[in-house]
């Protein structure tokens, strides 16, 4: 394995404050996804989530006397997808592990990894910073496959505690990133990153509701310009918001603990979300600890590069490419385009809704009208009650000056709650907007009529044309064509 080379410049805005100077916190992530596929890695059994306890075990999974894994060819492509989705190096040959220790839920005694032959090799992932701004690239040392161990049930009984192996021998990609991360909220925005990529590869649902991608967090702290100190594992965090949480906790006390003259123990630690603390679960194991050897029963894996350039060749749009063609073809802002390329099917609707449209009014009211009511409501875009169609009709209505802003809100609240056709129900509830200039000047005068006073102010004081705007439109019932209503009260007050 190569050397940990510290590949950041020191970011002053990033130091956290001690009693007796600045530290510099070090983030490693060792993130676990379980690999979408129908079956595990090494046997024909179902690998989906959920069932009757022990319902998706074969005599592999079980570890029975005999028996002899075989590879799933799909987990090896999702892998390989994975690889070039990281932009990283696929190595054509790589081995089979065994990883040796005790774990009740650990049938074999040994887990079937990958050591110092792993499929992937280095990669990186580009991440943007939406809450300082900016971006910084992450490093991706490997990602290998494994298997995943049972669940062990310890609330089924006051004394006794179970076993469920359904999870057993499920593919498991770990991807090992550099530690460049120096912030909780860079560790965030990683995680965030990663999540999104995997699902446009479809190679990790990321429900980290199920643990289909769960964070080994590694922390240490250091004073600025010197090596790295002693890290600490956190084990198995599967919420970014508590991995953040999880990282300013340990950060702090580490610090507090050279500050008090101790030194760190390098130990794995677990992370009390009801508490808001880590604490000591085990010494941290190194790789001799593991007695790694390559698996009798697993010959080495090998493929072509044709292979490869097969699997390459059907990838999706990447988050990266997608964000880059939003900014490039709609006139976006990077904001708003990473925004909108966080989800893919957030993206794909807003490209429904943008096609042949005003690509940042379709981007406007995507973002602030439709995500903010799914976002009051609980709701995502899969089950939105106003489709990209009717959307993208409302945004017709507002270009083609039918309805004005106001009254595009008021429509979208109603197809929101009834549903309908947009241009329909303008027709038949009588939204359209006033441009009929006489109409619009009869309202003009008798609010002029009507404040008299105001007049002088805002022939004196330009800016108060807006509250005469304001009036008309509630004299038209928000129908008057805001840019008429403008122009023509301009030309009556001679402003």
């Amino acid at each position: 394995m190569n050397a940990i080379v510290d590949t950041r410049t020191l970011d002053p805005k990033k130091l956290i404050k001690g009693a007796t100077g600045d530290w510099e916190v070090i983030i490693g992530l060792e993130i676990h996804a379980q690999v979408t596929s129908h079956a595990k890695l090494f046997s024909g059994a179902s690998a989906e989530y959920g069932g009757e306890p022990n319902a998706h075990v074969s005599l592999v999974d079980a570890a029975m006397p005999g028996m002899l894994p075989v590879i799933n060819e799909e987990c090896v492509a999702q892998a390989i997808r994975t690889g070039l989705g990281l932009k990283a190096e696929i190595n054509l040959r790589s081995v089979f592990d065994r990883k040796n220790y005790f774990y009740p839920d650990l049938p074999q005694g040994y887990q079937i990894s990958q050591y110092k032959s792993p499929i992937v090799g280095e990669g990186e992932v580009i991440v943007d910073l939406p809450e300082s701004g900016g971006q910084i690239t992450v490093g991706i040392e490997r990602l290998h496959l494994e298997q995943d161990a049972g669940k062990s049930l310890h609330d089924q009984s006051p004394s006794l505690s179970f076993v469920d192996l359904n999870r057993s021998g499920v593919a498991l990609m770990e991807i090992v990133s550099k530690p460049d991360m120096r912030s909780s909220e860079e560790a965030r925005a990683y995680v965030t990153k990663l999540r999104t990529i995997l699902r446009y590869l479809g190679t990790c649902d990321g429900n980290m509701d199920e643990g289909s991608l769960r964070a080994d967090v590694n922390v240490s702290v250091r004073r600025p310009g010197e090596g790295f100190g002693t890290r600490c594992e956190i084990k198995n965090v599967n919420s970014i918001r508590f991995m953040g949480q999880a990282i300013e906790y340990e950060a702090r006390r580490q610090i507090g603990v050279l500050e008090d003259g101790g030194k760190i123990d390098q130990e794995t630690r677990l992370y009390d979300a009801s508490k808001g603390e880590t604490r000591s679960m085990r010494s941290k194991e190194e790789a001799h600890d593991y007695r790694y050897f390559p698996d009798p029963d697993l010959l080495p894996l090998e493929f072509t590069q044709d292979y490869v350039n097969e699997l390459a060749s059907h990838l999706p749009e990447l988050p990266d490419d997608k964000k880059a063609r939003f900014i490039k073809d709609y006139g976006l802002t990077a904001y708003d385009a990473g925004v909108l390329i966080a989800e893919q099917d957030q993206a794909n609707y807003y490209e429904a809704v943008a096609n042949g449209r005003d690509g940042k009014m379709a981007a406007n009211w995507v973002i602030n009208e439709l995500f903010g009511r799914l976002n009051k409501e609980g709701k995502d875009v899969s089950t939105s009650p106003v489709s990209a169609a009717q959307l993208g009709a409302i945004v017709d209505l507002i270009t083609e000056n039918v309805i004005s802003g106001k009254l595009a809100k008021d429509l979208f609240e109603i197809i929101w709650t009834e549903g309908g056709d947009p241009r329909q129900v303008v027709e038949t509830r009588g939204m359209k907007q006033v441009t009929d200039t006489g109409a619009i000047e009869k309202a003009i005068d008798a609010v002029i009529a009507a404040n008299p006073d105001k007049v002088a102010q805002a022939q004196a004081k330009p800016t108060m044309i807006g509250w005469f705007v304001g009036m008309v439109m509630k004299e038209t019932g928000g129908k008057a064509n805001p840019q008429v209503v403008n122009d023509l009260l301009k030309a009556k007050l001679g402003i």
